[in-house]
């Protein structure tokens, strides 16, 4: 993804790319702002996001930072290229409550190789529930024209 110096063009494309994607759907995560290096993502809390004690479960949490994080370097790598979580670390703060929760990712650096992004997960009340932060591989699509090698080669 191309980064776009439109920020409504910008969110149409990530919305139109989650839209092709049946993740995003199944797990209720939806778009909410989008502009070079930052993400802010959000998901309405409902029963099947609930572990067994009947709190949310912390890999929800952790999904919605991830989301955030990788989407906002999505925005920042450039044409022909692609990003893979490699490393993630999440500080929960507090049990995420009932509702509609968000969280704002932002790309920190975006390098050739690597790239580094931080979010923030909060509830309907702006109470902090996590910090997170990822490390991401970036490298060249392999379906892309900029990215097609010989076999062998």
């Amino acid at each position: 993804m191309s980064p776009s110096p439109d920020p409504g063009a910008l969110l149409s494309e990530l919305r139109a790319a989650l839209a092709r994607t049946a993740f995003y759907e199944w797990t209720g995560i939806a778009l909410d702002e989008a502009e070079p290096g930052r993400v802010t993502a959000s998901l309405r809390l409902d029963e099947r996001h609930l572990n067994v004690q009947g709190l949310v479960h912390g890999g929800i949490v952790a999904t919605l930072a991830d989301v955030a994080m990788g989407l906002s370097v999505r925005t920042a790598v450039g044409p022909g290229r692609q990003h893979v979580t490699v490393d993630m670390g999440v500080h929960y703060l507090r049990p995420a409550p009932a509702g509609r929760v968000r969280s704002s990712g932002r790309a920190i650096r975006v390098g050739s190789q690597i790239a580094y992004a931080e979010a923030d997960v909060i509830d309907e009340q702006d109470r902090l529930l996590a910090r997170a932060t990822g490390t991401y591989l970036v490298g060249e699509r392999a379906d892309s024209p900029v990215g097609s090698h010989a076999e062998g080669a």
